[in-house]
């Protein structure tokens, strides 16, 4: 509406315009000063429409702020009042009975994993000492029965790795004493040969 008001006005100035012109050509001074009186008056209209023009956008503009604003002033009372509820759905005395709970439950597991791996039975009779012990005199004995062996037919590389912990002292068998000699230059031999 104001814009057109506007064009209304700029097209009257323009017509006072010709008009003093038309007056200034006949000589009318007066007439033409008329003209010119109505044109400013027509500009201080259509500046007065442009002031008007700004103050409504610039309105606007404040209106399109307040209710941005609006939105998110809501929009932030949703949170707050979803956070307010879901916080009184959940309570810390719930949580804290809730973990409580899990943590026996857990306990309850490892007890129960505990108690199906028992050996039950014979197997429970064995003791692991006992095995451990035996394990190392077979051990022992391999190792010994192959120490013992000839040099050239047994090679140094087929003999296993015993760690020094659980290395058994070697006792060479009661034999004749020419045999026994040469046996236990081939064992100094042979160990030496393993850096023993």
């Amino acid at each position: 509406m104001l814009e057109k008001k506007e064009k209304v006005l700029q097209k009257k100035i323009s017509v006072e315009i010709e008009k003093a012109k038309e007056f200034t050509r006949r000589k009318n001074k007066r007439a033409a000063i008329q003209c010119l009186k109505r044109k400013k008056l027509y500009e201080t209209q259509v500046e007065q429409l442009g002031n008007f023009q700004l103050r409504i956008h610039d309105q606007m503009i404040m209106l399109e702020g307040a209710k941005a604003t609006t939105e998110t002033v809501d929009a932030l009372r949703t949170g707050a009042l979803a956070m307010k509820t879901i916080q009184k759905a959940m309570n810390i005395d719930d949580i804290d009975k809730t973990m409580d709970e899990v943590n026996e439950h857990t306990e309850n597991m490892k007890q129960i994993q505990e108690a199906l791996a028992t050996p039950i039975g014979s197997a429970a009779d064995i003791d692991e000492d006992e095995l451990e012990a035996e394990l190392e005199e077979l051990e022992g004995a391999e190792l010994e029965e192959q120490l013992l062996q000839p040099a050239n037919t047994a090679p140094s590389s087929q003999i296993p790795a015993v760690p020094a912990s659980q290395r058994p002292v070697p006792v060479p068998p009661q034999r004749t004493a020419p045999q026994s000699r040469s046996e236990d230059d081939e064992l100094a031999a042979l160990q030496a040969e393993m850096a023993l």
